[in-house]
């Protein structure tokens, strides 16, 4: 009986965490991505681009680039429009206007086996190869999918659609200013170069990593869990080079080489061209340029 006042107190006063309940607005934006594909980096770049006079960290970061299973909903009814939202889910039709950013998987698989092990998940003898049996099945969180089925059903729904960006993390990586006026241009954000750059500089790993030190205890991707073990690690691309057994790299590559070679990633252990089946090109290119073609590193 307790239970369900507290409930119901939360519900009158918007206490209550909306979840899959969310209201969508006509011009709410989502940020979509599997996890550990760069949702978080992406998010403190967005709240210090559209927020320049508050201080971002893991704190508040939720409150900012809402999280409809972690912001409550007071929160929502506040926030200034257009609101962007995070989700890990895959493709929602309630939403007009999709930021998609995607991973190479090799590096997805190895960033949440760490990630794991941070929360007490997975022990550090955990055998890898079990773990990349999970990764490939979909089971480290039934609900989003693998891989190929969460990123797969953005590309295939809305690649073409003119509300749609796709982000790769390792153009971020790589041009973060530029991509980063992408995201700002497409969401109608300022987008001087003062103010992107900005960003960025308030954004960096060591800025990040520094909020984590102070602010970890206050956010739920983190809370209670082992602090030898970073949150964020390398902020690089290409760990799976080194990290990730051949036959690992093999096993993700046979299952999702066709999209991986569509996103413009390198396969090692078959060829990229004999991935692209005709049909999934077609799917994917929308029958003009193709999604590579879109989403290498210029």
């Amino acid at each position: 009986m307790y239970r369900y006042l507290v409930a119901a107190v939360k519900h009158v006063f918007g206490l209550h965490r909306p979840g899959k309940r969310l209201a969508v607005l006509p011009d709410d934006i989502l940020l979509a991505s599997y996890p550990k594909s760069g949702n978080t980096w992406t998010r403190f770049l967005l709240a210090n681009l559209v927020f320049p006079d508050r201080e971002v960290g893991f704190g508040n970061v939720h409150e900012l680039i809402l999280d409809p299973t972690v912001t409550v909903q007071r929160d929502f009814r506040r926030a200034p429009r257009p609101r962007i939202i995070k989700t890990h889910g895959a493709f929602d039709p309630r939403y007009r206007r999709v930021i998609c950013v995607v991973r190479d998987p090799r590096d997805v698989a190895l960033s949440q086996y760490h990630y794991l092990r941070k929360l007490r998940k997975i022990d550090d003898e955990f055998p890898l190869d079990s773990f990349i049996d999970r990764f490939l099945a979909g089971e480290l969180k039934r609900e989003l999918g693998s891989w190929g089925e969460n990123v797969g059903s953005w590309l295939a729904a809305r690649h073409h659609h003119p509300g749609f960006l796709l982000l790769r993390y390792e153009d971020l990586l790589a041009n973060t200013a530029r991509e980063l006026t992408r995201v700002a241009n497409f969401g109608g954000f300022p987008a001087d170069p003062e103010r992107i750059a900005q960003a960025v500089e308030r954004s960096s790993a060591d800025k990040m990593r520094e909020s984590e030190k102070k602010q970890g205890e206050r956010s739920m991707l983190i809370k209670g869990s082992r602090q030898d073990i970073p949150f964020i690690r390398s902020a690089k691309s290409g760990d799976w080079r080194s990290d990730l057994p051949e036959s690992q790299v093999a096993r993700i590559e046979s299952a999702w080489g066709d999209i991986m070679a569509c996103l413009g990633y390198e396969l090692v252990t078959r060829d990229s061209h004999s991935a692209l089946e005709p049909s999934l090109l077609g799917l994917l290119a929308g029958g003009s340029a193709s999604l590579m073609e879109q989403t290498t590193i210029r």
